[in-house]
């Protein structure tokens, strides 16, 4: 299993973003990183600053963390990619073609997936993914 350190993962968005700006030849998950990197100007200065392994966002401060938002876009992917948990892809389609945009409904699915996890590590419990799909199906 993949378990990357934060650092590890936050230098993987950053060499993504580096790569794709080089116009370097990229794995098919660095692409995939820095499509979603695309999506989000708003991260671009933050990924190329010298910083940006070592900042912290926390609550207090209101901001989003870049780096986990980024990283729940990936996992989101992964998910549709192989429609675990099973129903995500058919959830999904539904919500895309309510929506009509991609990333908007990627980010209701991001937000999802988000409450899912907190509300798990809040409850010490597993993730509860038909409270995950449903969360999804009731935004459609």
């Amino acid at each position: 299993m993949f378990n990357p350190s934060r650092d590890q993962a936050r230098q993987f968005l950053v060499d993504a973003w580096r790569k794709r700006c080089a116009s370097l030849p990229a794995t098919p998950l660095e692409t995939l990183a820095a499509d979603l990197v695309a999506l989000h100007p708003e991260y671009h200065a933050l990924l190329e600053a010298d910083d940006a392994l070592s900042r912290e966002w926390t609550p207090e401060q209101g901001a989003t963390n870049p780096f986990l938002h980024l990283s729940l876009h990936l996992a989101i992917e992964e998910q549709l990619s192989i429609d675990q948990p099973p129903g995500i892809r058919a959830a999904f389609g539904e919500l895309l073609a309510r929506r009509g945009d991609r990333h908007e409904a990627l980010h209701v699915v991001l937000d999802a997936l988000g409450e899912t996890l907190w509300r798990a590590q809040r409850d010490r419990q597993p993730l509860d993914a038909e409270a995950y799909l449903e969360h999804i199906r009731r935004v459609v």
